[in-house]
């Protein structure tokens, strides 16, 4: 099963670097994956929300949710797999950002984008579908610049989904911010 879970990866890494790649491309999926960079657009998203009265439960829960999706994902998950990237499993790929240093599974990039999607398309349904598309490019960006594998965005995205859901399950009733 995890042959075929590979050759699936590579699979979908090849075909959108064969398929996909070009100078006007890359330029976008560069801008778009640098929004991702660190979850900084989720906190600075939640550090205002923060500083809102009336949306300041919610910044809270974003904020920790980014938390709790870090300390899983990068503190725990990534020094337990210790996935390399794919650009190091597969050297004769060159690619155009600065090598992440960090192992691959799961990705970060994807699991704080979507831990900040669940949580702003949680409160803020009239814009769900934006944060969700958002989250989803990010994600794409990762699989373009072949700094991930599908796999790590597939656990990415459920990583960062689980922490939201249970950040707002635990949290939403039972806290009060003024």
């Amino acid at each position: 099963m995890l042959e075929i879970i590979i050759n699936l990866d590579i699979n979908i890494l090849n075909f959108i670097r064969d398929n996909l790649s070009n100078p006007v491309m890359d330029k976008i999926m560069i801008f778009i994956t640098t929004l991702g960079d660190k979850g900084i657009l989720w906190i600075i998203i939640g550090i205002i929300l923060l500083s809102m009265k009336k949306y300041r439960k919610v910044g809270f829960i974003l904020l920790i949710a980014l938390l709790v999706n870090a300390l899983i994902g990068e503190g725990i998950l990534k020094n337990i797999v210790q996935r390399p990237r794919a650009f190091i499993t597969y050297p004769d790929i060159s690619i155009i950002i600065n090598p992440p240093s960090s192992f691959s599974f799961p990705s970060g990039h994807t699991a704080s984008s979507f831990a900040a999607a669940v949580v702003l398309g949680h409160y803020f349904k009239k814009w769900s579908f934006l944060f969700y598309f958002l989250a989803t490019l990010i994600a794409f960006s990762r699989l373009y610049l072949f700094v991930h594998y599908p796999s790590d965005i597939i656990v990415g995205i459920i990583l960062g989904s689980i922490c939201s859901l249970l950040t707002i399950k635990l949290l939403d009733e039972n806290i009060r911010l003024s």
